[in-house]
């Protein structure tokens, strides 16, 4: 269970969040995080969220060393948030909740986000940070060094409790303004770290359907991405069969990116995986047809597994940090034990 919750009382909610709402949001282990390219297709992955402090914010993260989440965000704020994985929480009836918000970057502290992301996981994930000893994940700059994206709500959807076939309750920000990123660093961005071979999407499809699960479809509407549960999916030859909830006032259209997560009941680590493409209507279902799957990054519940995996990235990671560090005129930060 996760101990991040907020005190529910009207002090404690300043920008007057629903408060059927807060629960799920303070207390999900992951949740459905949706952003821009340049060209407007929308990429969507799982993250880990936290309530900021102040209390106005919804706050994920990404590491420092594979940036596009949070630079995605700075070029563009307007992202997505879905809420619908309760797996590991005790909340009763969990509602399915939709977060559509404007985002700030936060990198002009490198030493600071990486000890809140520290403090702030050792709290959510107690788990999953204590898989290695401490001197192991000491190790791992690469991963603990952070970037925050910090996501003020402007409007949010919810759902009762498996009511998806119902219309949404609605929340609108009224007179709140959204944080501004820091400023963008000098210098380029560092591409894609993974090359992906786009023959293998079938047999990766194949397995996030079996194996994976709890999709997520993400569209764009009105400039925003939209991310939302899907209630069935199919293969297809050449890609994805789905249907939505009979309750989604939205109507997906052009491209979509279809996104699977999964984690056991003590969070230890995840599994994932993305597909983009386009999106059209199939008599009372949707056909997605799939372009490419994306690089994933993978979490392996095992200590064995996930030493050999973190091993792995670190030889990619490791001099993208350095670079990005510098290109920040910051130092790589140390990794310290919290000490709360």
């Amino acid at each position: 269970m996760s101990e991040d919750v907020p005190e529910l009382d009207p002090h404690a909610n300043p920008a007057g969040w629903p408060m059927q709402v807060v629960p799920m949001v303070a207390r999900a282990l992951t949740c459905h995080y949706a952003s821009l390219t340049r060209d407007e297709r929308p990429i969507t992955w799982p993250v880990t969220p936290y309530v900021n402090d102040d209390r106005r914010s919804v706050d994920v993260s990404t590491g420092l060393a594979y940036p596009a989440k949070a630079e995605r965000a700075r070029r563009n704020p307007n992202v997505g948030l879905l809420f619908h994985d309760a797996v590991g929480l005790t909340l009763k009836a969990p509602p399915t909740v939709l977060v559509l918000g404007k985002a700030a970057v936060r990198d002009s502290d490198l030493q600071e986000n990486t000890d809140r992301y520290l403090e702030r996981s050792l709290r959510k994930i107690p788990a999953a940070i204590r898989q290695a000893p401490w001197f192991v994940l000491g190790a791992q700059s690469w991963y603990w060094t952070r970037m925050w994206i910090e996501v003020t709500p402007v409007k949010i959807m919810w759902w009762q409790h498996k009511k998806l076939d119902d219309p949404p309750r609605v929340w609108v920000a009224d007179g709140i303004e959204p944080k501004r990123s820091d400023p963008r660093p000098p210098g380029r961005t560092p591409g894609p770290w993974q090359k992906i071979d786009g023959g293998t999407w079938r047999d990766h499809a194949t397995y996030s359907i079996g194996r994976i699960g709890n999709p997520c479809l993400t569209f764009v509407h009105d400039g925003r991405p939209v991310p939302l549960p899907v209630t069935e999916l199919k293969a297809a030859p050449d890609g994805f069969y789905l249907r939505l909830p009979a309750g989604i006032p939205l109507a997906p259209e052009g491209r979509v990116c279809v996104t699977f997560q999964t984690h056991a009941e003590r969070f230890v680590g995840h599994d994932n995986s993305a597909f983009v493409g386009s999106i059209e209507p199939d008599g009372d279902r949707w056909h997605v047809a799939v372009e490419r799957r994306l690089g994933e990054f993978n979490l392996p519940g095992g200590r064995l597994k996930r030493a050999r995996l973190f091993l792995a990235y670190g030889r990619k990671l490791s001099p993208r940090l350095e670079l990005e560090c510098r290109r920040r005129g910051q130092p790589v930060p140390q990794i310290r034990r919290p000490t709360g």
